[in-house]
């Protein structure tokens, strides 16, 4: 999981090129998009993909920090699990994602000067798709991130016996588990259909909810960073509670929201982690799109996000398509 300090990104481009864009609630509307479009003109397939950006030191760097960030949270959270199952407290659940909210806000604060805090697929995706960064540094971006998830996966199967790994399977993604039965091993856990919905649903309320006061600068400025990335770790952890409780069922570990946290332990650890693993990608890729429409169909003027045309997702498509367009 992750937030979007990408504005960074977006106002040194806006500089470089002199031309600082302005809030869309203090610009006449009609006017803003007359300028969007003499704007877009200028952009080659290549500039709306930033292919560019893959040959700067800045992309590179950056993704350092998404590398590092993914292997500690992957590496923190996964420790929760394990600990809050294993000291078998009464609310478990209550405790793994208090602590959950806790950790995601702490590495956003410190991943988001390097970065942007990013530190999960869903928040990449989904801001390329809007056009807050561009495809390639997104793709970089996720590539990190699964590797970060590798090697928290890694880094945690070097402190616990084997015992511990084989009970929890590395704090990973699960949908099943083999339980003992009456008549022999039975496997227990949630349906992936219900699994599907589960992290579509939770990561749709996880952009809608909080991700978006971070893609709008009018409310990330007014709220402050530091109150926008504590909302983004508590909606989290509701999500995870709420996620682990209403299901009631044994073996499933709760809704993803992040698959570079649930590729991680399946690549590390292996074996029934792997069993409806597509879930954890699928679940929140289509989430991101839906939320895409959603702020699409949302009235222009509350569509407060500086520099976006250049990478808006629809205006990729339009270069593709060989003409150019607006918002």
């Amino acid at each position: 999981m992750g937030s979007v300090g990408v504005q960074a990104f977006v106002d040194e481009e806006n500089l470089s090129n002199g031309t600082r864009i302005q809030p869309v609630s203090s610009t006449p509307k009609q006017h803003w998009k007359e300028n969007g479009e003499k704007r877009q003109t200028s952009f080659t397939l290549g500039e709306r993909l930033g292919l560019d950006e893959l040959f700067t030191l800045n992309l590179w760097r950056a993704s350092v920090g998404e590398l590092l960030g993914s292997a500690v949270l992957v590496f923190a959270i996964d420790t929760i699990v394990i600990s809050s199952i294993h000291t078998e407290t009464k609310t478990p659940n209550l405790l793994l994602s208090f602590l959950i909210g806790i950790t995601v806000t702490i590495l956003l604060l410190a991943v988001h000067p390097v970065s942007g805090g990013h530190i999960n697929p869903v928040i990449s995706f989904s801001a390329t798709l809007v056009g807050l960064i561009s495809m390639s540094r997104a793709v970089v971006y996720i590539l990190a991130q699964c590797a970060g998830g590798v090697l928290g996966a890694l880094a945690l199967k070097a402190v616990v016996s084997s015992q511990i790994q084989n009970a929890f399977s590395l704090g990973g993604c699960t949908l099943t588990v083999i339980a003992p039965g009456p008549n022999g091993p039975l496997t227990v856990g949630l349906e992936t259909e219900q699994a599907f919905w589960l992290e579509f649903i939770c990561t749709f309320i996880f952009l809608f909810a909080s991700i978006w006061m971070a893609y709008d600068h009018r409310q990330r400025n007014e709220l402050g960073l530091v109150l926008v990335f504590t909302i983004i770790g508590l909606v989290l952890g509701l999500l995870v509670f709420i996620s682990t409780t209403v299901t009631g069922q044994k073996g499933y570990a709760g809704a993803g929201i992040n698959p570079a946290r649930c590729i991680g332990p399946a690549l590390v650890r292996g074996g029934h982690l792997w069993d409806g693993h597509w879930v954890f990608w699928a679940g929140p890729a289509a989430a991101c799109v839906a939320f895409y429409i959603y702020i699409k169909i949302i009235p222009s003027q509350h569509f407060h996000i500086v520099g976006y045309e250049k990478h808006d997702f629809f205006n990729v498509l339009r270069a593709l398509g060989g003409s150019n367009g607006g918002h």
